[in-house]
């Protein structure tokens, strides 16, 4: 026991004295202190989409990436997407009597999108991917689309964060 609390106190007094940093690699790159967010074009026939998309990535990316947010002209890099599905289904339902309609207990959101970090410094792309999906549900019964649309988008930025930082 004695060992692991030596090493637990050890750990404790290098954090604190800030000789160790809980930020992997190197991302983003030291000259990256900005990021432009760019809303998303929108492949779908839903066309708030994009602005729920980009409100969400705008408030929470740079944070969650230890950058602040900037305009696109004077931004160190840059976030910018395509959103290329959007569909609603039924996963979960209770099957009809003899002639009756199923009854939809559940529905699923699912939002689809290609995205892209460019350093606008040295013009490369720091993380890019081709198919990010979220998914959110909702209650048929008690909640509405937009309900499953808002954790659906929520997790997407998550996925952006996640993926962006996999390479940092």
């Amino acid at each position: 026991m004695k060992p692991v609390r030596r090493a637990v106190a050890i750990a404790g007094i290098l954090v604190t004295a800030g000789c160790y940093s809980f930020r992997a690699g190197s991302f983003p790159p030291a000259h990256i202190r900005t990021i432009a967010v760019e809303p998303f074009e929108n492949e779908t026939d839903l066309f708030e989409l994009s602005n729920e998309v980009y409100d969400r990535l705008l408030r929470e990316l740079p944070s969650a990436l230890g950058i602040r947010p900037a305009g696109a002209d004077v931004a160190d890099a840059i976030v910018r997407g395509t959103i290329v599905g959007y569909v609603v289904n039924a996963p979960n339902y209770r099957a009809g009597a003899a002639g009756q309609a199923a009854e939809v207990l559940q529905r699923q959101v699912q939002i689809r999108v290609r995205v892209e970090i460019v350093d606008l410094v040295e013009n490369v792309i720091l993380w890019e991917d081709q198919n990010v999906m979220a998914q959110g549900e909702f209650l048929e019964a008690s909640e509405n689309e937009v309900v499953g649309r808002e954790e659906a988008i929520q997790l997407l930025v998550q996925k952006i964060v996640d993926g962006a930082q996999s390479n940092w």
